[in-house]
């Protein structure tokens, strides 16, 4: 039998080549508007991170978001991958524990 091959995707952070489903999607709407997506369903242009606190940072030292996007983003989007990073964090250590 074949084994399927899993989708892969670069993160913006620590600049590895990972699982899609292990990534979290940042996702430009065509209207220019910003949203995590959890779904990974979303239309427009999607940029993916590491659900660690450390990428988020890197990517956002590096632009790497700015230079995916081909513009800038708010701060408010840094706010809510924090958050959502955080939150993302906390459910993998109660899983570990």
């Amino acid at each position: 039998m074949k084994t399927k091959k899993l989708p892969e995707r670069f993160c913006l952070g620590c600049q590895q080549s990972l699982p899609k489903r292990s990534l979290v999607r940042i996702v430009r709407s065509p209207e220019g508007e910003f949203a995590v997506d959890v779904t990974g369903k979303l239309p427009g242009r999607g940029a993916y991170i590491c659900p660690k606190a450390e990428c988020l940072e890197k990517a956002q030292k590096s632009r790497g978001l700015e230079r995916s996007f081909k513009g800038k983003v708010p701060q408010e989007v840094y706010e809510q991958l924090t958050a959502e990073v955080a939150a993302l964090e906390a459910k993998s250590t109660e899983a570990e524990s």
